[in-house]
């Protein structure tokens, strides 16, 4: 129980929740359908953006999410505002971005009912969230928030959405307890697998890094930019993730994305081995996964993911790594692996053929 007694109604509850889960700014366009949570916010400390339009807000938060690996917070009111929001939430699941809707509902007791602009937030944002629930008693906001926290972090990021019925927000309470900041579970990766890796990587004359996903920090990307180019190895981005290798280095052998530069795609369908590094291998990766075809691709395939869900998903790998992104790249450091002279041809080819499409 909260030390504070005085009661409080649910929209103030749920801003003391955010903030100690560490939020600093919302994306929203305000309605009324949560307007105790807009009061609460006018009181505090966090910054609110109203974009005018939320799909804008939606989409500044899950671009928040990608940019501070936190989950952007965006908050919209019922019907036309969730609906406008959804394509963010959508982006945020497909980029595997930490991100979390909240949704002004009808009162509790008009559910049921078509009340006025009601939606069954559950229903609707299943198939595009992680997680979608609602909140029926604000003395489970805490537990509600933490969750969503814990749920955006962890794993394969993406995005939670949390629908607020209207007279749960107002009506008052004794404040519960809060609870901690989620933080995002990571493991490193086993010292025998990294070996595995780089007897791979030894015998193979084709290999090909392609790096993605989540979760990346500045020490693991050095760790990794240092691993490929002490060794010999190309490496590409994996779709919409230019920014996590520097693409002026000798290493960079350019975007596995929309309109693919022809002798990279040959290059991914010709590699003896793939060593996907967060990224899922989605369809814009693998040219509609004609580059590497699914369940056995023709490369050899190792997968690195934060998630082992994703591990043997689509394709089936020959090592399979569950492991944070960052520890993975940080691990990496001062690896070595044999015969650089055979893929030096390899490497030069990618490099030389991504400046010449560029």
């Amino acid at each position: 129980m909260s030390a504070d007694q005085t009661p409080q109604n649910g929209g103030r509850i749920l801003v003391d929740a955010l903030r100690r889960q560490g939020v600093q700014r919302v994306w929203c366009v305000p309605g009324e359908s949560y307007l105790p949570v807009l009061d609460a916010l006018y009181d505090g400390d966090i910054a609110v953006y109203n974009t005018r339009h939320e799909g804008s807000a939606a989409n500044m938060a899950e671009a928040e999410g990608k940019l501070t690996g936190r989950p952007g917070i965006c908050m919209v009111t019922r019907g036309p505002g969730a609906t406008h929001a959804a394509i963010g939430v959508h982006t945020a699941f497909q980029d595997s971005t930490p991100m979390i809707l909240f949704i002004g509902q009808v009162a509790r007791d008009a559910r049921d009912r078509e009340g006025f602009q009601e939606v069954d937030y559950r229903a609707m944002f299943g198939p595009l969230a992680k997680w979608a629930a609602e909140i029926d008693d604000a003395a489970r906001i805490p537990e509600y928030v933490s969750r969503a926290f814990h749920v955006a972090l962890s794993g394969r990021p993406g995005p939670v959405v949390l629908s607020l019925p209207e007279d749960m927000l107002s009506g008052e309470i004794v404040p519960p307890a809060q609870a901690p900041a989620a933080v995002a579970p990571a493991c490193a990766p086993r010292g025998e697998d990294l070996q595995v890796l780089c007897d791979l990587l030894a015998a193979a004359q084709r290999p090909l890094l392609v790096v993605g996903g989540t979760g990346w920090g500045e020490a693991g990307l050095s760790g990794l930019a240092e691993f490929a180019q002490a060794n010999g190895l190309p490496v590409a981005a994996s779709f919409r993730r230019q920014d996590l290798i520097d693409n002026r280095l000798d290493i960079y052998a350019g975007h596995l994305g929309l309109g693919v530069d022809p002798t990279l795609a040959e290059r991914l369908k010709t590699a003896d081995l793939v060593v996907a590094i967060g990224s899922r291998l989605g369809e814009n990766a693998t040219g509609g996964y004609t580059l590497m075809t699914p369940p056995v691709p023709a490369q050899k395939l190792v997968h690195i993911h934060p998630d082992p869900n994703e591990i043997g998903r689509v394709y089936q790998s020959v090592l399979g790594l569950c492991c944070g992104l960052d520890e993975f790249g940080k691990a990496l450091r001062g690896l070595s692996v044999a015969n650089a002279e055979k893929r030096a041809a390899w490497l030069a080819e990618a490099r030389a053929a991504y400046v010449k499409f560029s």
